[in-house]
């Protein structure tokens, strides 16, 4: 494709608002050929200066729109199982923020769904593999220089909830992140979730449990446990580390800038995945904008959204019930081979 892709965003709120930007500012090759969402006024503002960029309130009106040959979801997950599916009728080149759709049962209709269409058309935006340090790590474990992998420890804060943030909402939606990393790193799906329940902090919204201990078994014996603390109240981490037979590995201790004064030291904390992710989400849709442009799809596909969801879910059962909880995964395509 000798011409720079043309690319409908679906959403304009924070994440959207900021892949317009990064569409237009930040990567080459691209440009924002049509934004939607609900809220018209939010989707004129997400494009303001930006021209020939047309403006709606209807996704699949977007998709339809001149000029566009590939989509961006950015928009809440319930909406993403009829974008995706729009956007597989159209044979149009997608990058779908997590979670790939609602549920597994929609995770796995949409594999059907692109499976139908016969070739791949969906990256999922895991964007963790897209994070140099990562990438380190993942490199490391796959040239067997520590030996085989034993655990994984990770931990992921926030500074807070948003407003609506549910118990099961922190596996669901936090923990994604981890479950897609966990499977990446290791190679190994993961066969079962634990999760264990500290008390609530004191700063977490009445009734949340928050944080929670989640503990993952995968097929070849690896155990992960993930802190998930979404309202820490100081800052943004994300860190991981590798226990292998002969060593171990973290990432995630990467420092900001420290300003050392009046004989005190001060580190900046990031306050969220913006800041944090910066780089990689301008490594993915930078890489995905490349491989569309060449007529391939890299990166997590729909079949890894799909366990994702599944293995969620059996988080949230697991939260509920206090009680470890098998996950159990449909056969997996050919196509994901």
């Amino acid at each position: 494709m000798a011409e720079s892709l043309g690319v409908a965003v679906l959403g304009a709120g924070h994440m959207g608002a900021d892949h317009v930007r990064r569409l237009d500012r930040v990567i080459s090759g691209a440009r924002v050929a049509a934004v939607a969402d609900p809220d018209g006024e939010r989707a004129a503002a997400a494009v303001r200066g930006i021209d020939g960029c047309a403006v709606f309130t209807d996704a699949e009106a977007a998709l339809a729109a001149p000029g566009v040959d590939a989509v961006l979801i950015a928009s809440p997950g319930p909406a993403h199982e009829a974008a995706l599916t729009a956007a597989f009728s159209r044979g149009l080149p997608v990058l779908c923020e997590k979670p790939l759709a609602s549920d597994s049962a929609a995770g796995l209709r949409l594999v059907d769904a692109e499976c139908r269409v016969g070739r791949r058309l969906a990256q999922i935006g895991f964007m963790r593999r897209y994070d140099s340090e990562y990438r380190e790590l993942k490199a490391l474990l796959d040239s067997g220089r520590l030996g085989r992998p034993l655990m994984l420890h990770c931990t992921h804060r926030n500074v807070s909830s948003p407003p609506g943030f549910t118990s099961a909402m922190l596996v669901s939606s936090s923990v994604s992140h981890e479950i897609d990393a966990t499977r990446w790193l290791l190679g190994q799906e993961i066969t079962a979730v634990s999760v264990l329940r500290p008390r609530p902090s004191g700063g977490a919204p009445e009734g949340l449990k928050d944080p929670q201990l989640v503990l993952f078994e995968t097929a070849e014996g690896v155990v992960v446990d993930v802190e998930i603390f979404v309202n820490s109240g100081f800052g943004y981490q994300v860190r991981c580390e590798a226990v292998c037979e002969a060593g171990s590995a973290r990432v995630g201790d990467g420092h900001t800038m420290v300003v050392q004064s009046a004989g005190r030291a001060h580190e900046e904390v990031a306050q969220d995945y913006l800041v944090r992710f910066r780089d990689a989400y301008d490594r993915e849709v930078r890489e995905w904008v490349d491989a569309t442009r060449a007529g391939r799809v890299t990166g997590p596909s729909t079949w890894d959204g799909y366990a994702a969801s599944a293995v969620a879910e059996a988080g949230e059962r697991a939260l509920e019930s206090g009680e470890r909880v098998a996950v159990e995964l449909a056969p997996r395509p050919e196509l994901y081979a």
